[in-house]
């Protein structure tokens, strides 16, 4: 979809990648320089990458320019030196963006000092967070604040949350109301601290005060914690990310400013057979006493490769196993026909959407971080409100986003079942 971008006074930069060095900030590069490529002109993308070394941005921008055949990277795209243990440089990074991308995480350890950078000098936020102490926590001390200066801080704008949370937006949108890899070593850290601090998410959100959300026809029955799906014709357990969390924000946004219904949600995921079964049940079982002690977090951390049984490791995956990866999100929702009374019994209404995309953990995750700032910059009018800290569905839901990821390759379909 074309773009037209327009600059805020005395910022020279729509976009600042900050953490472009690190493994997923080198993919948001090379994204954004494609994006910036689509519309040359007087219109331009104006972009720029942060980090801590003025030597590794370089590198990174010389690499970018020679896979994408842009020999421009490496002269024409600033640098900023901006690091997360000084304020003044994060101060001085965000007042020369409209938009900053964060990718320096886990989030949990560096993702707070960026946030307040950017509310207090009038930059947006975006980051690809999936961790929900952490997104929760930033609605809970930023949301006011962010909402006086009129800045927008939209987390887990990536594989977690942007086709889950968007994907029931989807599902609710194309039919009746209904009720109803390899990975890099930042992203198993995030797993580790977060399980081992399970208990302070839960008083975190009792900071809140909220009221449940209302129920409205048949009150969905829980799963247990491992059952055979027939839908997946596979054994399945809950999904421990931060999708249900994110999922949950919209919907309460939606019923709260929109009085719209909200959505009974639970999110699993497929292992395979009972080997695969035995296998994660072992893992698991280690894996859940060694978060609970300081000795067993710093070895789960200092060897992700062999605790995690190869599915994360500190040098990322391959390009040949991003190139040959790709997922699929399956949405199933049961509701009622028109001018049914959902208080007369069982929805009898069945929907099925389905989210297709490429490699999740870099390759849709980066084109779906870049697809929402692009949103943000063109229509920000569509946003709620005039800033504030919110969830991708609650932020991006009057707007083309989905569209735009529909021309990047993440597909979204419905059907019937």
């Amino acid at each position: 979809m074309a773009a037209l971008f327009h600059l805020s006074a005395g910022r020279p930069y729509h976009i600042i990648v900050f953490g472009a060095s690190g493994f997923t900030g080198q993919f948001v590069v090379e994204e954004v320089a494609r994006c910036a490529a689509e519309c040359p002109g007087s219109s331009s993308l104006k972009w720029a990458v942060a980090g801590r070394s003025r030597r590794r941005l370089e590198e990174v921008l010389k690499q970018a320019a020679g896979r994408l055949s842009m020999p421009e990277l490496r002269t024409d795209i600033e640098i900023i030196v901006a690091d997360v243990s000084i304020e003044e440089s994060l101060a001085i990074m965000c007042q020369q963006g409209v938009v900053i991308l964060n990718c320096v995480g886990p989030y949990r350890f560096y993702g707070e000092p960026v946030v307040k950078a950017c509310v207090e000098n009038g930059a947006h936020y975006i980051d690809i967070c999936g961790e929900p102490q952490f997104l929760e926590q930033m609605q809970l001390e930023y949301h006011s604040k962010a909402l006086a200066r009129g800045v927008y801080v939209i987390g887990s704008c990536g594989f977690d949350s942007i086709p889950a949370d968007l994907g029931i937006l989807y599902t609710q949108s194309s039919s009746h109301p209904l009720q109803g890899s390899s990975g890099h070593d930042a992203t198993w850290q995030s797993a580790v601290y977060g399980f081992a601090d399970s208990r302070s998410l839960c008083q975190l959100r009792k900071k809140f005060g909220h009221k449940p959300l209302p129920v409205v026809g048949a009150k969905v029955k829980k799963r247990g914690f491992l059952f055979f799906s027939k839908e997946l014709q596979q054994y399945v357990i809950p999904f421990m990310g931060s999708d249900p969390s994110v999922v949950r924000r919209t919907q309460r946004f939606l019923y709260e400013e929109e009085q719209q219904s909200p959505v009974q949600y639970s999110a699993y995921v497929g292992v395979g057979g009972l080997f695969s079964v035995f296998k994660l049940f072992c893992g698991g079982l280690l894996f859940w006493f060694m978060v609970k002690f300081s000795l067993g977090r710093r070895l789960l951390t200092m060897f992700p490769s062999f605790f995690s049984f190869g599915m994360f490791s500190k040098a990322g995956p391959t390009m040949k196993q991003i190139e040959d990866t790709c997922f699929s999100l399956t949405f199933y929702g049961e509701g009622y026909s028109e001018g049914r009374d959902p208080s007369q019994g069982r929805p009898d209404a069945r929907i099925c959407t389905q989210v297709l995309g490429a490699e999740p953990g870099y390759v849709a995750t980066v084109s779906a971080m870049v697809q929402a700032a692009v949103t943000l910059l063109n229509e920000l009018h569509s946003l709620p409100r005039r800033g504030g800290v919110y969830s991708p569905g609650s932020a991006f839901y009057k707007t083309s986003l989905i569209d735009r990821l529909h021309s990047h390759g993440i597909m979204f379909s419905v059907r019937n079942y």
